[in-house]
């Protein structure tokens, strides 16, 4: 049965250096969560605080309505898999899902249903008897999934468990980690820096820098709504124009101004409609393929910005038929509904 999860006031400090200060963090039953942030924004340091390998140096962490902040990680009802698969390399697959359940004294009968039944789950029947050195790094990934799940823990904790995979059977893994988490209802917390792996697997992505929470919402939400810089910046692409130099649009003191490159819409010269106050002239620097769409680099010229760098993301198709050119002269229009706005700090 999944469980809610409570983190409160919690911070952790290592010697004088600050890992979490002061985190407050509620997760419900059955949610898929990721801990998303740069190396040492200490989302690790929260799972492990999470998972009882290490304890807060203040602050409460609750499983339902239990307080298990000075709980051994035996008491807790987890099941995690780490970056590293962790499987005992002398055991065979098989061996490494059931060597929990064998420390749980459970029948052979009741051992061999669960397993078989984890192998099918993980599509890999025909690999039980393998070792470890016999398997792909996606399979060695698969059963340490197995046998994390093995135990029916409470709740699933991922420590940047793909990063080591290549990148085909990394979004393979995504796929089956979140068909089995969404299978079992089963409360889930992932560590990441891949924002990609965030806002494709989470129901809710927490953002983190500087052992603290910069932003908690649906990736949709972080995505279009962030609410500082750095959380637009740390998701997707984006240009910022900086208030003290000015920006295309009115009402803007003591702020920042942000727009995202696929929000951008780009025509050569003379074929630009809308308002004025929304057209920036520029000529285009760069143009960079990448994949279903182009990303153009476009030098523009503002009366009080004066000379800017915008990066406009077009759909591969538009820019076929566009056929844009370096050093072609182009007009840029703004959408003024789609600019972020933030506080200058």
């Amino acid at each position: 049965m999944s469980v809610s999860l409570k983190i409160e006031n919690v911070s952790k400090v290592y010697d004088k250096t600050i890992a979490l200060n002061n985190v407050n963090l509620d997760i419900q039953a059955g949610e898929f969560v990721c801990l998303l942030g740069p190396s040492g924004c200490g989302k690790s340091t929260l799972l492990r605080l999470i998972a009882g390998l290490d304890r807060p140096t203040k602050g409460r962490i609750y499983i339902g309505d239990r307080d298990v902040t000075n709980l051994p990680p035996s008491r807790r009802n987890f099941g995690i898999m780490f970056q590293s698969y962790a499987l005992f390399p002398n055991l065979t697959a098989y061996e490494n899902v059931a060597y929990g359940l064998r420390n749980k004294k459970m029948r052979n009968s009741d051992i061999e249903e669960r397993v078989n039944r984890l192998f099918e789950m993980i599509r890999l029947s025909g690999a039980r008897n393998r070792l470890p050195a016999q398997l792909s790094g996606g399979e060695q990934q698969r059963v340490a999934l197995a046998r994390a799940l093995a135990t029916e823990p409470d709740f699933l904790l991922l420590d940047e468990p793909l990063s080591a995979l290549d990148a085909k059977v990394r979004l393979s893994l995504r796929k089956e980690i979140c068909n089995i988490q969404r299978e079992m209802n089963l409360t889930t917390i992932m560590v990441t820096h891949d924002q990609d792996e965030a806002l494709t697997m989470a129901d809710r992505i927490v953002v983190m820098n500087k052992a603290v929470v910069m932003q908690s919402g649906t990736p949709e939400q972080i995505y279009e709504k962030p609410e500082n810089p750095f959380v637009a910046d740390f998701i997707g692409s984006i240009n910022f124009f900086n208030a003290e130099k000015g920006t295309p649009y009115g009402e803007l003191k003591g702020k920042t101004a942000a727009v995202r490159p696929e929000k951008i819409e780009i025509t050569r010269t003379g074929k630009d409609e809308g308002s004025t106050e929304d057209i920036l002239k520029g000529m285009i620097a760069d143009i960079e393929f990448r994949g279903f769409y182009y990303r153009v680099l476009v030098q523009a010229e503002h009366v009080l910005h004066g000379e800017i760098t915008l990066a406009v993301d077009v759909p591969f198709q538009t820019a076929k038929k566009q056929k844009f050119k370096v050093g072609e002269a182009v007009s840029l229009r703004i959408p003024q509904e789609e600019v972020l706005r933030f506080e200058t700090a």
